[in-house]
């Protein structure tokens, strides 16, 4: 019952928070909008100025909302894997498919010049790159799925992940090198992640992706708690370890590979964010975590791009390298005080 009472403070808390964090960021950028009027544009209500009203409904509430759905992906993907494997150092990409997403890119970008101009030109607008990084990500879960068959041991799979990572990194190493400057400068931007450029008709297709990926992480927490004991504990339950096992990779892809997409390869976030998760509520039970990685992933990817938005200067610093700067040194702490937390 303490326990109860203890979670449901927690989750009120948290849910506050992520609505300040929320108007924060519309608020912040380099035009500054005090907060009363954010709330009362998205309220609806006329704006003090036309120009705000503007800014917040088409650049920066757009931006929110796919920040919010990036850090639920991430961190939910992020627990999936963990736990999975049973490895703390897991991640989201750890199977290879932000790597797949980045060959994807790498193709279109660095290897557009050798297409026709009339491909080359489709390839590079933003419904291009966002095609050729779905289809590297999907490409490498097929590859994934079908060495899953053959193996049995949740381990390989991971070592075959890394094994795919190291492949599609050096055959994107073999673009770069026989690239021009302006080619690889527009690639390195994408892989500094955005979450600013998307339309509205790409955060429906981005929502409609992590809504279903969500769904499916749902129905594999209870086999998640179960896997946390052994997999033979988990087959002497009746659990069909198999089928959990798709189901987990799948819902994982389908996350991390439609972020990836959407957004480029955001770093650290389904990382550090399960743990946090564990360390303030701690708890192992998936139901749980699963609810506190959606609230949590969310305030810190909304006041990671907040940070990046940099205000008062005229510059935006990648999200990537926010996410790094504060992940990086979260990830560390957690490590050495590993022996204080629930496992």
């Amino acid at each position: 019952m303490k326990t109860s009472r203890r979670n449901t403070f927690l989750f009120t808390t948290l849910s506050l928070t992520l609505v300040l964090a929320l108007l924060v960021n519309i608020s912040f950028g380099q035009v500054a909008i005090p907060l009363k009027e954010v709330f009362k544009s998205l309220m609806g209500s006329p704006s003090e100025k036309e120009t705000w009203q503007y800014i917040i409904l088409n650049f920066r509430l757009p931006k929110a909302i796919t920040a919010i759905l990036v850090g639920m992906g991430l961190s939910v993907s992020g627990l999936l894997m963990q736990t999975f494997f049973r490895n703390p150092l897991a991640g989201p990409y750890v199977l290879g498919l932000s790597s797949g997403s980045s060959l994807g890119v790498a193709f279109v970008i660095l290897g557009a010049g050798v297409l026709p101009s009339f491909f080359s030109s489709f390839l590079l607008s933003s419904y291009g790159i966002i095609l050729a990084s779905c289809l590297g990500s999907v490409l490498v879960l097929l590859l994934i799925l079908i060495v899953s068959q053959k193996l049995r041991d949740t381990m390989s799979i991971l070592i075959v992940g890394l094994m795919f990572s190291s492949f599609t990194g050096a055959i994107v190493s073999v673009f770069s090198y026989f690239s021009s400057a302006e080619q690889l400068q527009k690639y390195t931007f994408w892989s500094m992640g955005s979450i600013g450029n998307l339309s509205w008709s790409n955060i429906s297709l981005l929502t409609v992706a992590v809504v279903l990926g969500l769904l499916l992480s749902l129905f594999t927490l209870k086999s998640l708690d179960a896997l946390l004991l052994g997999e033979n504990y988990a087959r002497s339950m009746g659990m069909n370890l198999q089928k959990t096992k798709y189901t987990i990779i799948i819902a994982t892809s389908i996350l991390a590979g439609s972020i990836t997409a959407f957004a480029g390869p955001i770093a650290f976030i389904g990382l550090a964010v399960p743990h946090l998760v564990k360390l303030l509520f701690k708890t192992s039970h998936h139901k749980t975590l699963f609810l506190g990685t959606l609230v949590i992933g969310s305030i810190i990817m909304l006041l990671c791009d907040a940070v990046s938005q940099m205000p008062g200067f005229e510059f935006t610093l990648p999200i990537n390298a926010i996410t790094s700067i504060i992940g990086a040194p979260v990830v560390i702490w957690l490590i050495i005080n590993r022996k204080n937390r629930v496992v």
